[in-house]
C-alpha cells in the first residue's frame, strides 16, 4: 500500500537526487546503502523506474513517482498513444497513474481525468507536473459521483474500468467492472459526444456489439502480446480493427468477417514452402480468413496461412517450411525422442497432451506448429 509519508518522501529534495544519482544502480545494492537517505523507498522507486525505461519512457525521463501497484496496472505509452481520440475536451473517468490521461493531453486542449484515490490523485497531479501536462486537471470522486453533478460538455468520454474484483481475482465482463459502463452509458452519452472504453485483451470482440451496437472495436498487439480491446461508440458502423503496433494493422465491417470461410482443400500439401502465423491482435478479432484471403494459398478460420509464395503485407510473422506431414502411425514414431518450439493453431490438443501423444517435449531448436487446414490435421516443421 502506498502511504501519504512515502509520497513526501519522495517529493523531498534529497531522496530526488538520491534516486536520480543511483538510478542504474541494482535496487537491492541501495536498499542496503546506508549512505541513502531512506534507502529502502529510494531502492522500491528506482526499481520501478528502471522498469518504466521501455514501457514509460517519458515517466523514466522526468523521473516521475511510480507506485508499484500503479505501474503493474497502467498501459504502456505505446498502446496509450495509439487510441484514436482527438479534439477540444476529453473526459477520462479513470485516471490511475494517468498513462492514457497524458496520451490524451497530446490530442485534447483540455483532459478532465478523475481518481476515486486521495493519494493516487495526488501522484498524479505530481506526475503531470513533471511532465509539463498543463491541460490535465485531476479530480478527486467516483466516476458515478461525477458523472452524476457533471454539467460539462466533452467530445470524448474515456474509460478503463479496474479489472480487479474485491479479492483480487481478475475481471472480464465490462458489467462486473468498476465503473460499470454499461449501466451508466445513458448518462456518458449525455456528457459526452462519442465513447471509447479499453477493455481486457481477453475481452471477446463479439461482446462489444451485443452490448452497445453499432460501435467498432479494435484489438491492440505489442511485441507479438495481446495488450487491450478498444471500443469505440461513436456513430460508426460495425466493424473491427487488428493492431501490431510497430508491424501495422488490419481493418474489416463485421459482415466481411463473418463471410469469410476455409479455404480450399489443398491436394498437396508438399507444394507449400512458406508458413504464416497470424499475429494475436488478428486471431483475437477472428480475422485471419478474410486478412489472408488473395494472399495465401491455404488457411485456417484462425490459425495460419501456407504459400508458394513468399506472402508480403500480412499481419503475422512468415517462416520457411522445411515439411509437412499428416499426423499418422509414422509421424507418431519420427517425432519421439524430438525437442521442439511447439505452437498450435486450431488442434483439439494442448501442448502437453501433444508431448505426451507423440513422445515428445519442448525445448530445443526445431519449431512445429501442429495444425489443421479443412478437416485435415497436419504437422509443420519450419524455420
Amino acid at each position: 500500500m502506498f502511504t501519504n509519508e512515502e509520497f513526501s518522501i519522495l517529493c523531498s529534495a534529497d531522496v530526488t537526487a538520491a534516486i536520480r544519482e543511483n538510478i542504474d544502480r541494482k535496487p537491492t545494492d541501495i536498499a542496503l546503502d546506508r549512505r541513502i537517505p531512506h534507502a529502502s523507498v529510494v531502492a522500491t522507486q528506482v526499481k520501478n523506474l528502471q522498469k518504466c525505461r521501455t514501457k514509460l519512457p517519458s515517466y523514466f525521463a522526468v523521473q516521475a513517482i511510480v507506485p508499484t501497484l500503479a505501474y503493474e496496472q497502467s498501459s504502456s505509452e505505446e498502446c496509450a498513444l495509439r487510441k484514436q481520440l482527438s479534439g477540444e475536451s476529453v473526459l477520462d473517468l479513470t485516471c490511475g497513474l494517468g498513462v492514457d490521461a497524458y496520451a490524451l493531453s497530446k490530442r485534447f486542449k483540455r483532459v478532465v481525468t478523475i481518481e476515486r484515490s486521495e493519494m493516487v490523485a495526488a501522484v498524479a497531479r505530481e506526475n503531470f507536473r513533471r511532465l509539463g501536462a498543463e491541460n490535465i486537471e485531476v479530480v478527486c470522486s467516483s466516476a458515478e459521483e461525477y458523472l452524476a453533478n457533471c454539467t460539462d460538455h466533452f467530445d470524448w468520454c474515456f474509460s478503463d474500468p479496474d479489472r480487479r474484483g474485491a479479492k483480487g481475482e481478475k475481471l472480464v465482463r465490462l458489467e462486473d467492472c468498476s465503473p460499470d459502463v454499461v449501466a451508466l452509458m445513458p448518462t456518458l452519452q449525455r456528457v459526452a459526444d462519442r465513447i471509447c472504453i479499453k477493455c481486457s485483451p481477453l475481452f471477446d470482440v463479439d461482446e462489444a456489439f451485443r452490448l452497445f451496437g453499432d460501435c467498432s472495436v479494435e484489438t491492440v498487439s505489442l511485441s507479438g502480446e495481446a495488450k487491450e480491446v478498444n471500443i469505440y461508440i461513436d456513430g460508426s458502423s460495425p466493424r473491427l480493427t487488428a493492431v501490431a503496433i510497430g508491424i501495422g494493422e488490419f481493418s474489416a465491417s463485421v459482415e466481411e468477417r463473418n463471410a469469410a470461410r476455409w479455404s480450399a482443400e489443398p491436394n498437396d500439401l508438399s507444394q507449400y514452402r512458406y508458413i504464416t502465423l497470424p499475429d494475436v491482435a488478428l486471431q483475437h478479432t477472428r480475422m485471419v480468413a478474410v486478412a489472408f484471403e488473395g494472399k495465401c494459398d491455404v488457411w485456417s478460420n484462425n490459425g495460419i496461412a501456407l504459400s508458394v509464395e513468399k506472402p508480403t503485407n500480412v499481419l503475422g510473422r512468415t517462416f520457411e517450411v522445411e515439411a509437412i506431414y499428416e499426423i499418422d502411425s509414422a509421424f507418431k514414431k519420427m517425432m519421439r525422442g524430438r525437442k521442439a518450439e511447439i505452437y498450435r493453431r486450431d488442434f483439439p490438443m494442448a501442448n502437453s497432451e501433444i508431448c505426451k501423444r507423440y513422445r515428445c517435449s519442448e525445448g530445443g531448436s526445431e519449431k512445429w506448429c501442429f495444425t489443421r487446414i479443412g478437416e485435415n490435421f497436419i504437422a509443420i516443421k519450419f524455420n
